[in-house]
């Protein structure tokens, strides 16, 4: 089935085209603006060729950020609150998707201090409701959000572990309002690689994330407004992968759930990527240093390496919990077919599988397409079987 321009912004060009996608799929929860969007896509669209397109990207985003950020400003002097908190929210995800294609170093770091101030800010402003927190980890913490579900007494509870490329300041709305309207409490957490952790803290990832995805469950435990014995543990995008590892190794999770299972074999999906960017490097969705920095590796060849230790092929079958694998059908980052060999190897008896096909939409990879759709199918499942 043919994909047109909300798809594909860019035509061929699926690196930039993919990165706006995960924008376009914040719309629902009112953190981005479809025109604003727009806006800074149609002057990118003529740069492409430029021989910095990295630095094109940022350009244009940072100057969008800005606009919009000034905006807030101008509504936070008039004491306009409500108004300058929308305004920093999307200046906030504007600004974090700036640093997208910035090499590691001091600009990339500079860049989402930035980000997450104003974002901060604008969450503070619109979401009263969301905790900043800090989960013990290792003599260290974790950055995270806590969002509480209506009314009183404990309550079931979704620890969610981000993609690669994403940040639990967008967690927080897809998934933590959703599952908050049906009576969660969600824990949006940047483990070790992701977010904040990797941006600010400057922590790699690791591959057994049963260590931080313990921590976060240590941490819920002695909260009065969370039911202990019901807690799941969810993860989108390169998230399936930390998701299922967890519930593996961690058994006091009640259920589990891959919004979007991981590569089989992620060491070969990198030396792909390696190859596609020195060919033609519109045809895939990673920078060609992103996968390095995440897992902490000195160069591609190390980052390979470490890439053949984030496997489930040998600890699917040690999940026992309650099992939902959703996945995109038209999904160009992660083939499908994984999907059905992770669900193959999990052991639970209770376990489902869903794809989402593009007459459904949710069709593209971690359902960026259509983000709420396949949320609700998730939140849906988790009331069915935890």
């Amino acid at each position: 089935m043919s994909r047109g321009p909300w798809i594909n912004h860019f035509g061929d060009n699926f690196l930039w085209s993919n990165a706006v996608l995960i924008l376009k799929g914040m719309a629902p929860y009112g953190v981005v603006s479809l025109e604003e969007i727009d806006r800074a896509c149609e002057k990118l669209r003529p740069r492409w060729n430029e021989p910095d397109r990295g630095k094109a990207w940022f350009e244009e985003w940072r100057a969008l950020g800005d606009q919009i950020e000034k905006r807030g400003d101008d509504a936070l002097a008039k004491n306009y609150k409500i108004t300058a908190g929308d305004y920093y929210l999307r200046a906030g995800i504007y600004h974090y998707n700036a640093e997208r294609f910035i090499v590691p170093g001091p600009e990339k770091k500079a860049q989402c201090a930035h980000a997450y101030k104003v974002w901060h800010e604008g969450i503070r402003l619109r979401q009263p409701n969301v905790e900043f927190v800090e989960v013990p980890y290792e003599g260290t913490t974790l950055p995270a959000l806590f969002m509480k579900a209506p009314g009183e007494g404990p309550k079931p509870t979704v620890v969610v572990v981000n993609g690669m490329d994403n940040a639990k300041e967008m967690s927080i709305f897809f998934c933590g309002l959703e599952f908050a309207r049906r009576g969660y409490n969600t824990l949006c957490i940047d483990g070790p690689g992701m977010g904040e952790m990797r941006r600010m803290r400057d922590m790699p990832s690791r591959y057994d994330y049963e260590v931080p995805g313990s921590a976060a469950l240590d941490y819920l435990l002695k909260r009065p407004e969370v039911n202990g014995k019901r807690v799941a543990i969810m993860g989108y995008s390169f998230g399936g992968y930390y998701s299922s590892r967890i519930a593996a190794f961690e058994k006091r999770y009640a259920a589990c759930i891959a919004l979007s299972a991981l590569h089989w074999d992620l060491a070969a999906w990198q030396q792909k990527i390696k190859d596609a960017n020195r060919n033609a490097p519109g045809s895939v969705a990673q920078s060609n240093f992103q996968w390095r920095w995440v897992a902490g590796a000195k160069d591609e060849d190390e980052g390979i390496e470490i890439a053949k230790k984030f496997s489930l092929k040998d600890v699917a079958k040690n999940i026992t919990c309650p099992f939902l694998v959703t996945h995109a059908g038209n999904d160009r980052v992660v083939p499908v077919e994984n999907a059905q060999k992770l669900f193959d190897a999990v052991g639970s008896t209770t376990k489902t599988i869903k794809i989402f096909t593009t007459e459904e939409g949710g069709a593209e990879h971690a359902h960026v397409d259509n983000r709420q759709i396949g949320i609700d199918f998730a939140a849906d499942w988790l009331g069915d079987n935890m």
